[in-house]
Order: structure tokens, then C-alpha cells, then sequence
């Protein structure tokens, strides 16, 4: 472990020993508890993380990365069966998306369950829910629980694919940054607008429309992608 700016950095990766993980995954997990911001790497790129259900920690991580409460940020899950926790009316073939693509890339958007006393910013009752493959993140969220994740960058700025670059921007407005080595591919996840009777595509990433299509197939949909431009999800 080593600090850069205000954060402290922890290097986890596969040269690394398991206490070394271990202390990492402490880090960050009694970082969110307070209320603090963590980066921690993803499947795609890396993610600026808080809790989602601590709203003056949204908030900073909005404010860190220089966007507005327009722009609410994606929760990630350590596991699939967390997105009835957070979303309801989820269509079929929703699941068979996720059952598809989770762990994975894919991003479904979802109408957020009525009872969650969180505040993500003007979601206008969505939520975007993704789970990552990614075994360092998802052992992290398995102690924090659903973290509210956006791409570790500055507004504006590529999105970080190594730790060295998540520390240039935001070494001095998070605490704690686990750095897991360069990620997969700086490809973001695809964005799946899953809330009415057909999908639709918010974004296009590392899934394609036709891998979409197919896994659709056995449901009798298919999904028509949208060129509206999106901010950057891990």
C-alpha cells in the first residue's frame, strides 16, 4: 500500500499475495462504510464507487467527477439475484439478458423498487444495475453491498483503464483506489433499456446488437439500438 494525494493506493494484482488482497478489499470496504469514495477496477474500466444508499456519498462522487444530479450513476451487484432487491417489473426478457451476459458488460435499465430509500440523482424512477466480471470487484461488493459505480475519470476525460491513470485524476478526491493491474479493455458495458415491452439499446459497448438478438431469440424480441450519446459506465 502507498498513498498518492489524499487516497491510499493498494496494488492487488496477480503477483500479489492474498493478504495483500485481503487488506485491499478491508480498505475499500471500510472506506464506503464511512462514506468515502473508492476506485476499483471492473471487467471494462475502472469504476469510482460510493454507497448507493448514502446519499451525501453520491453526491461527492458526482461532485468528484464533475457532473450533475442529470447524470445519476449505475449500481453494481456481486450477484444476479441482487437486481429484484433493486429493480421491479423486470421483464423476461430481461432475464434471459442477464442470464446471457452477467457477469458481464451489459447494463439493463430497469424501473427502480418504490421501497429503496436512496437518492442517485433524477433517475425519473429507473435504476441501472450491472454486474461485473470481475472476481477483485465482485469480492468487494460482496462486503459493501450495491455500490453506485461511474467510470474513474473526470468529465470530459477517456475513462481510466490502469490505476496509474485513475490516481493522475482522482487521487486527491477518493480514499481509497485498488489497483488491479491494466483492465480487459477500455470497451465500456452496453446499456439496456429493459422498462418497456421491447429492449432498447442506450449505448453501444462490448456487446453487439446481434449477440443481444441472440440471446433474445427463444423470447420473440428483439432489441433496436439508440445513438443518443451516454456518459461512460464501468
Amino acid at each position: 500500500m502507498n498513498e498518492s494525494g489524499s487516497a491510499q493506493v493498494f496494488e492487488v494484482d496477480g503477483s500479489g499475495s492474498e493478504d495483500e488482497r485481503a487488506a485491499a478489499i478491508d480498505a475499500a470496504a471500510l472506506a464506503i462504510q464511512r462514506g468515502q469514495l473508492v476506485v476499483l477496477p471492473t471487467d471494462t474500466v475502472y469504476g469510482l464507487a460510493a454507497d448507493a444508499f448514502d446519499p451525501g456519498a453520491v453526491s461527492r462522487l458526482l461532485e468528484a467527477k464533475g457532473r450533475g444530479r442529470e447524470m445519476p450513476p449505475p449500481v453494481l451487484v456481486s450477484t444476479a439475484t441482487t437486481l429484484d432487491a433493486l429493480a421491479s417489473k423486470v421483464p423476461d426478457y430481461a432475464r434471459a439478458l442477464t442470464g446471457a451476459f452477467w457477469p458481464g458488460p451489459l447494463t439493463v435499465v430497469c424501473h427502480e423498487q418504490p421501497s429503496l430509500r436512496w437518492d442517485l440523482g433524477e433517475t425519473r424512477g429507473t435504476v441501472a444495475v450491472r454486474m461485473p466480471d470481475h472476481a477483485l470487484a465482485r469480492d468487494i461488493l460482496d462486503r459493501t453491498g450495491p455500490l453506485a459505480v461511474s467510470s474513474a475519470n473526470l468529465t470530459g476525460e477517456p475513462a481510466a483503464t490502469t490505476g496509474a491513470e485513475a490516481v493522475s485524476m482522482l487521487g486527491d478526491r477518493v480514499s481509497v483506489i485498488v489497483d488491479g493491474g491494466p483492465t480487459p479493455g477500455a470497451v465500456p458495458s452496453t446499456i439496456v433499456d429493459v422498462t418497456g415491452d421491447r429492449p432498447r439499446v442506450l449505448r453501444l459497448g462490448a456487446i453487439s446488437v446481434a449477440e443481444l438478438d441472440e440471446a433474445l431469440a427463444e423470447e420473440g424480441v428483439t432489441v433496436a439500438p439508440d445513438d443518443e450519446p451516454e456518459e461512460t459506465t464501468p
